[in-house]
């Protein structure tokens, strides 16, 4: 799996450093469709529509800008100075699937945007080194949750991490909260999704735009999301969506 990973490590890079103000979300896309071609991979998001959405997902990133948290669709929108973006990508490699996603500021930052994408990345961090083997899936939920709650943000289980391998989604179901000691045992060979998304007001109630898709905070608040694809092996968990 790690060379679809390298792929999806390989986009997100070459889309932070192309992200600037009055760069749309289109060209973005055109950007990591383009990676995809020259690997020889293919996307999973494009066209994959799971039960929530009334339609297929016309894009191969998720482009969630500022009050957006998750499956923003790429379009027009042109990224202004002090922009939250939040990137979700994967990739299909002879078989085998990667996903990652990762949030920055365009422009001058905020200081309490870059708070919450700090945060984010922390609790990423924390929820990868509890994926040890012998351990439970819920200390990874609970590493991820106690690092939201102690920082004053929001967070949702509804949509978090998952399993992957010959596809994206994958069982086990991953929450980005709950009890350390509890649910799947983690064994070599597993390979999950660890995403968390934080909303900065605090509360955890969000809304669905009527495109199916776009998730925005229910507050208007800003939101981040970062995720990394991670196999627990008898050495400890390793990350396969880097370079």
């Amino acid at each position: 799996m790690r060379p679809a990973g390298r792929v999806v490590a390989t986009a997100l890079q070459e889309i932070r450093k192309h992200a600037a103000v009055g760069v749309s979300l289109t060209e973005l896309d055109q950007l990591a469709r383009g990676v995809l071609a020259e690997n020889g991979a293919t996307s999973p998001f494009l066209g994959y529509q799971p039960s929530f959405a009334h339609s297929p997902f016309p894009g191969v990133i998720c482009s969630s800008v500022n009050d957006v948290a998750l499956h923003g669709i790429p379009g027009p929108y042109r990224l202004a100075d002090g922009d939250l973006v939040s990137i979700d990508f994967g990739a299909t490699l002879h078989g085998w699937t990667g996903d990652s996603a990762i949030s920055f500021t365009v422009g001058t930052p905020h200081p309490a945007d870059l708070r919450l994408i700090e945060t984010a990345e922390r609790a990423l961090a924390a929820g990868i080194a509890a994926a040890k083997p012998g351990g439970r899936l819920g200390d990874v939920s609970a590493a991820i949750g106690a690092i939201a709650r102690a920082a004053g943000y929001g967070l949702h289980t509804d949509f978090g991490g998952h399993g992957v391998g010959h596809t994206m989604h994958e069982s086990p179901s991953v929450p980005n909260d709950g009890k350390a000691g509890r649910g799947l045992k983690l064994e070599p060979g597993l390979v999950i999704a660890i995403e968390p998304w934080f909303m900065a007001g605090g509360h955890d109630s969000y809304r669905i735009d009527d495109d199916g898709w776009t998730l925005r905070s229910g507050d208007g608040s800003r939101a981040a999301h970062v995720e990394h694809t991670v196999a627990i092996t008898v050495a400890g968990p390793q990350i396969l969506t880097t370079l």
